[in-house]
């Protein structure tokens, strides 16, 4: 049986310019880009995400809802819950 499950990725520069991301696990549907833009702009301006004097999320740069869907091919750990 397939388990699909959705998250939002933002994506953001740090202060040293280099890719992170934040995921967000079961986002609403159908966000629109200003929504998500305001959103990821309180986070850069928050300045609460930092590590080793780094600005974790400084400068928005995407955001991409991401689909995943686990496919079993076999799975003892069910089997053994009925």
């Amino acid at each position: 049986m397939a388990e699909t499950t959705k998250t939002l990725k933002l994506t953001f520069l740090n202060s040293k310019n280099k890719k992170t991301s934040l995921s967000v696990a079961n986002p609403l549907e159908n966000l629109d880009e200003q929504s998500v833009r305001k959103a990821m702009d309180v986070i850069s301006g928050a300045n609460i995400f930092e590590k080793e004097e780094v600005d974790m999320y400084k400068t928005p740069q995407s955001a991409q809802y991401v689909e995943r869907v686990v496919t079993d091919v076999f799975n003892d750990a069910e089997d053994k819950q009925d």
